[in-house]
């Protein structure tokens, strides 16, 4: 057991403080969303703000189910998340794991066509022009080919596989496994960390992203849940609070409340989970470049 002196037990006990701070200052704000959520408006009203309600409601949970559309929109948003996460990891792989290869032809040039990307566009129209000539407009499918590979995405797993020991290929090969069968049996298991970490980018990414939706995608039975999320912030608000009363629901505050909840704790559900992988994925994939 390491004895501290006493102003390292001082600063010890400061540090604490001060992480201590900083976590109820972030975690605070959702304290307070959730609790509005599940609190009658006239306790709002007479407390102003709620940490720990008195009395509990889930009327603006059922306001936001049955009135907005929320279900469908969930089924939108995993389909994105689940299915395009793991094109988007497969994809990324399948092409960095060539370009990580210094003998590859053409390897400095496809490197720079790539990092190109990340620094020009084409632009909104000429995008909105391609994906309409590609057929992919009100498709689910449009968000996710566009977005297919992230070049940032890419450069950090090539970074990964370039650090790998080249022997550990070299004795694959020469137990006759071929480039494929040494990629998904080697490499693949040893980059756990970095596929990880770019899985979390990817997920987020999709979970969080609406403004793709707003231009490609017209049918509302398409839209994915943060469109659905801004549409009841936008329209909620506009609403009177007695015309929701009249109905058995709650304030348009809870309401938006609840939207927010509902859009925001799977993602948090999900990330404890990847977080013990995030920091090592990314540090290890982008010491080389």
């Amino acid at each position: 057991m390491i004895n501290l002196t006493i102003g390292e037990k001082v600063w010890q006990a400061v540090v604490y403080f001060i992480l201590i701070l900083l976590s109820l200052i972030c975690l605070l704000p959702f304290l307070y969303v959730v609790a509005v959520s599940v609190t009658p408006e006239s306790e709002v009203l007479r407390r102003g703000i709620v940490i720990i309600p008195e009395t509990f409601t889930f009327l603006a949970y059922k306001e936001v189910f049955i009135s907005h559309g929320i279900g469908q929109a969930y089924k939108i948003t995993l389909f994105r998340t689940i299915v395009g996460t793991l094109l988007n990891v497969f994809f990324t792989v399948i092409a960095a794991y060539p370009l990580s290869k210094k003998y590859l032809p053409g390897r400095s040039s496809f490197l720079l066509f790539i990092v190109f990307t990340m620094m020009f566009g084409g632009g909104l129209i000429p995008t909105y022009l391609l994906i309409r000539s590609l057929g992919l407009l009100n498709s689910p499918w449009v968000l996710i080919i566009p977005t297919l590979i992230s070049a940032f995405n890419l450069v950090i797993i090539k970074g990964f596989f370039e650090q790998l020991p080249a022997e550990i290929e070299e004795s694959a090969r020469v137990d006759g496994a071929s480039e494929l069968q040494s990629l998904w049996r080697i490499i693949l298991p040893l980059s756990l960390p970095v596929l990880s970490t770019i899985s979390l980018f990817y997920a987020v990414g999709h979970w969080n992203s609406y403004f793709d939706a707003i231009v490609y995608i017209n049918d509302s039975n398409l839209m994915p849940l943060q469109v659905i999320l801004r549409n009841i912030l936008l329209n909620v608000a506009t609403q009177s609070a007695d015309s929701l009363a009249n109905s058995g629901a709650v304030s348009t505050f809870a309401v938006q409340m609840a939207a927010v909840v509902v859009t925001t704790v799977p993602i948090l559900i999900v990330y404890p989970f990847m977080q013990k992988h995030f920091t090592k994925g990314v540090l290890l994939g982008s010491v080389k470049g």
